[in-house]
């Protein structure tokens, strides 16, 4: 095991995926009270994987990390993403919930080997540019600290004048980024999300990204072509092809994917009872109400990957979190179908009201997705351990 240190560590989506990749968390610091008692209680229910957490219910900069979490190897977290979010007041810099700058107080004072920051898409927006590239300097160059009375325009000229001078020394680090959806890793949701990952400049890391290992082609092939979608699922194939798919579908016939197809909202339920008929007996599957959708905000399809689950600055937001079923009648996801979405195991309880289940769960990142990506990490560091060794050792050889 690699130990790591979470930060705004949610409900735990990132953290669990991370820990199922083989990390071990020193701690997940978390400010939001009801994430918090969530986390705990799956602690207290013995939920296996997560006996050995311990939750930090604190403002992040309250918090000396030097002092209490030194020798971690990792840090990760999803630094709150209001002040990016497209559903957002887009403050980005200007709001007082950013807290990148806590994130790289961290990579300063822990100095770990890598790390990895998630937000959403909109940090990418072009009025945010930026103060994007502010982000990434500092995460390269932690040991930069922005001076009283500057402004950050300020120390990004300054740290643009250091990154394009001549040799460094100090603390920096090899920053990559990308934009990507969870649906290309298996999850059965459309979430584009930015992921930031860093490696420590003296270790030969020599990574990249995880490479997609499903496709929407692979789906259409899937349902259109070989019809083994259907057949999975014990139904008969449609009559005809949707007219958005017919192209691509023709396109396919001769050409088979060689990923694997992207997860639907019927796969990701399958073998949950109808909430209506038969879910006293599945935590957190509580059947709530009939939508109604409006135009803009419509319920995922069952035979599609969901849309984005969403967690609303003033409560959970409407048609992502609907689901259309066969008969063409809406309702709102409950809550177990909701984490099924978000690759939670069934086995980990929500124990708030559903709205706030809701939020915590669109907030989260994808458990499989996080895993995939942390794998990938793991792996690195492994890697850069054993050569450690192997050049320790034949500096060492006796005479």
């Amino acid at each position: 095991m690699i130990d790591s240190l979470e930060l705004f560590c949610g409900t735990g989506g990132l953290a669990l995926g991370l820990q199922q990749a083989g990390f071990s968390h020193r701690a997940l610091i978390e400010w939001d009270r009801h994430s918090c008692e969530n986390i705990n209680a799956n602690i207290g229910n013995g939920y296996s994987l997560i006996q050995d957490w311990k939750v930090i219910r604190s403002d992040v900069r309250d918090i000396q990390f030097k002092d209490r979490f030194s020798g971690v190897r990792l840090v990760s977290g999803g630094p709150p993403c209001q002040p990016f979010s497209l559903g957002g007041k887009h403050q980005a810099n200007n709001d007082k919930r950013d807290m990148f700058p806590q994130a790289v107080r961290a990579v300063r004072e822990l100095r770990p080997q890598a790390f990895i920051f998630e937000n959403v898409k909109g940090l990418l927006r072009r009025s945010f540019s930026s103060y994007f590239n502010y982000i990434l300097l500092q995460l390269r160059y932690p040991e930069i600290v922005i001076q009283d009375g500057m402004t950050w325009q300020e120390h990004l000229e300054q740290l643009e004048q250091y990154h394009t001078s001549g040799s460094k020394d100090g603390l920096y680090y090899n920053v990559v980024f990308r934009l990507l959806n969870a649906a290309d890793y298996g999850v059965p949701q459309i979430r584009h999300r930015v992921i930031i990952v860093g490696f420590r400049s003296d270790i030969d890391a020599n990574w990249s990204f995880p490479a997609p290992t499903h496709s929407k082609d692979a789906l259409l092939y899937s349902k259109w072509v070989s019809g083994e979608y259907w057949k999975k699922h014990g139904m008969t194939t449609p009559d005809t092809v949707p007219e958005k798919d017919r192209a691509a579908v023709g396109r396919l016939r001769n050409n088979p994917p060689a990923l694997l197809p992207w997860a639907t909202v019927r796969d990701a339920l399958r073998g949950l009872p109808d909430p209506t008929e038969n879910s006293v007996h599945f935590p957190n599957h509580e059947f709530r109400g009939i939508a109604k959708p409006y135009p803009g905000h419509s319920g995922s399809v069952l035979d599609e990957p969901s849309k984005t689950i969403k967690a609303g600055a003033h409560g959970v937001p409407g048609g992502e979190n609907m689901l259309v079923l066969d008969d063409g009648t809406e309702r709102y996801y409950t809550v177990r179908e909701s984490a099924r979405i978000q690759t939670f195991p069934d086995d980990y309880l929500f124990h708030g009201s559903w709205t706030e289940n809701m939020r915590q769960i669109g907030n989260a990142v994808p458990v499989q997705f996080a895993k995939i990506i942390g794998d990938s990490i793991y792996q690195q560091l492994e890697r850069v351990a054993v050569d450690g060794i192997k050049r320790w050792n034949s500096g060492h050889k006796a005479v």
